[in-house]
């Protein structure tokens, strides 16, 4: 999307138009990266809502020195970072761990596991958030190391290492689900 066109719509008497074209362009690419953090559908289905409320209120304070998947994707990762703090999100939590203790499994948690087929997926859903998040922005949306450090907040070097970190563990859990079979 142009940044030249959101500067125009912004500054139109259409922000709703602007916020339905941000939805359609960036809304799966900021659901998955919701998903990826938070591993729950229907949380990133509300950090989502909540991504878009935020840019509707807030388009005017889009600085044109990042792309715009970049500032979708790090209001997205502050977003979520808001939510697992809160302590709603925490008892949510810690009683769904508990039904899992119970082995008690939902249908809708089977199918979902059955959704996410590929081994590597599931491995990378393991990571430790911060190896993760590098890794998802890195190979599925495909990031540059400094668009990577923006949304993380953090230096490339930060990113370089994380990515590194990443790569080993996941080296390691293919080698101990190898050894396994």
């Amino acid at each position: 999307m142009n940044v030249d066109y959101i500067k125009y719509m912004v500054e139109s008497d259409d922000p709703k138009a602007l916020l339905g074209e941000l939805m359609t362009a960036y809304g799966k690419d900021v659901w998955n990266y919701a998903y990826s953090l938070t591993r729950k559908w229907d949380l990133a289905d509300d950090i989502t809502q909540e991504v878009f409320i935020k840019v509707f209120r807030n388009m005017h304070a889009f600085r044109r020195d990042a792309s715009v998947k970049t500032w979708l994707l790090t209001i997205t990762r502050n977003t979520a970072i808001d939510h697992q703090r809160s302590a709603f999100v925490r008892k949510v939590t810690l009683s769904d761990w508990l039904e899992e203790r119970g082995e008690r499994r939902s249908v809708e948690s089977e199918a979902m596991e059955k959704w996410a087929v590929g081994d590597m997926w599931r491995m990378v859903l393991r990571l430790p958030v911060k190896y993760r998040e590098a890794i998802i922005l890195f190979a599925h949306y495909q990031m540059s190391m400094k668009e990577m450090a923006e949304v993380l907040g953090v230096t490339e070097g930060t990113v370089k290492s994380r990515l590194f970190h990443a790569r080993q563990k996941l080296s390691k859990m293919k080698e101990e689900s190898a050894d396994a079979f």
